[in-house]
């Protein structure tokens, strides 16, 4: 089955007469694209905004209990934010695709029962099934999406709905079997996941990383295939996706010391794609800032844990609807000002590929009227009579010499 790409069979855009290799050089899109570089300064505007609501937050709890921040329960607090943050990473990856993946939650479950069912047989006897099957239907995903060209949020939904068949042939909360305690590694794991965060954010700001990885946004009828290498891209976010999702439900699973609850995981789904709003990822795609998601992953997490120090009673649906609601006016925020600055692209040289295009300028001829112009002109030289020539006086006549 062929990926087309619209506009992909002409030469140059329509309406700048650009030759195709200058655009692909200048546009993020090479067809449809808008001439110039994104502008980062608005995500880290928006990260500042992050970094103070988080200082913010941990002010207050350290205030209502320092207790809360200290020993135990900090790596407590760290596990929880690393988890969170693996499901923030999913959702954003698949966000950057413009293919969300709405069944992260689901997924993060799914995984949670199956290391608490598993987890006496040891980590990498139960990680490594888990991580597999993850895997596979992460593929089975994508396959759906890339092959059909259908959105994402609608294929992952419907994977959403074969998970939470899976999770609900148990009746009961399931007690965690395994005896890994992440507790004692909190730090180095939440040094891992803030690296890897934060070196994505970097590779993302990449003009030629950001175009590769949202080839899939939609630039014209979004039913039109966007080709094979943007297929490629989002099968394999997808299926990262996936196996994040995963991790990030057994990571839950062992810094939890309670049960674990048959539920469908959705809750867990509006959390994660409320933080990587939050972060300052596009609900369109491709955009995304740098230090996003570890400082909304902090907040989202201190947040938490604040409020049930003050005895709020806030579930995943409320604070990850928040989220969401002030995620959806950060996309606002950064698809109106982290586009090209209008009236100021970037002006490539022009290249000489031995035609002339629409819209280039070229240096008119001189006039050759006068060439060459250093050259005195001429007068014109008279016409001779023939028979005035001084010859047929002066000159020797035949006849004279035969009568000599």
């Amino acid at each position: 089955m062929g990926y087309e790409e619209a506009g992909r069979d002409r030469s140059a855009e329509p309406s700048s007469g650009v030759p195709a290799a200058v655009l692909d050089n200048v546009f993020d899109d090479p067809t449809h694209g808008e001439p110039g570089r994104d502008r980062i300064g608005v995500h880290l505007g928006w990260e500042l905004l992050l970094l103070a609501g988080l200082a913010a937050v941990s002010w207050l709890l350290w205030r209502e209990d320092p207790s809360a921040v200290r020993d135990e329960n900090l790596r407590t607090l760290l596990i929880d934010a690393v988890g969170l943050g693996l499901l923030a990473l999913a959702a954003g990856l698949s966000l950057r695709t413009a293919a969300p993946n709405l069944a992260v939650g689901p997924i993060a479950v799914a995984a949670a029962l199956h290391y608490a069912e598993q987890g006496d047989r040891g980590l990498p006897e139960s990680l490594g099934p888990a991580v597999a099957v993850a895997a596979v239907g992460g593929l089975a995903l994508a396959l759906a999406v890339v092959v059909l060209h259908v959105p994402g949020w609608a294929a992952s939904l419907a994977g959403a709905a074969a998970v939470v068949v899976y999770i609900e042939r148990r009746s009961a909360p399931v007690l965690v079997q395994g005896d890994y305690d992440p507790k004692g590694s909190a730090g180095y794991l939440f040094a891992g996941f803030a690296a890897v965060a934060v070196l994505g954010g970097l590779f993302g700001a990449i003009r030629a990383i950001r175009r590769l990885v949202g080839r899939y946004r939609p630039i014209a009828d979004p039913a039109r295939r966007r080709g094979a290498v943007a297929a490629v891209v989002t099968a394999a976010a997808l299926v990262v996706s996936t196996v994040l999702a995963a991790l990030a439900g057994m990571l839950l699973a062992a810094n939890d010391p309670g049960p674990v609850a048959p539920t469908s995981g959705l809750d867990w789904t509006v959390l994660a794609v409320g933080a990587a709003l939050l972060a300052g990822t596009s609900a369109y795609g491709r955009r995304g800032g740098v230090f996003g998601t570890l400082l909304a992953v902090g907040l989202v997490t201190v947040f938490q844990v604040y409020a049930s120090e003050r005895g709020w009673t806030l579930s995943n649906w409320v604070v990850g609807g928040a989220a969401l609601g002030v995620g959806l006016l950060a996309t606002r925020l950064v698809e109106t000002l982290g586009r090209p600055r209008p009236g100021r692209p970037e002006r490539p040289e022009p290249v000489s590929d031995g035609t002339i295009s629409s819209g280039w300028t070229t240096p008119q001829p001189q006039s050759v009227d006068n060439w060459p112009p250093t050259l005195p002109t001429q007068a014109a030289p008279q016409p001779i009579d023939p028979w005035r020539d001084p010859r047929w006086e002066d000159g020797p006549r035949r006849w004279d010499t035969d009568e000599r």
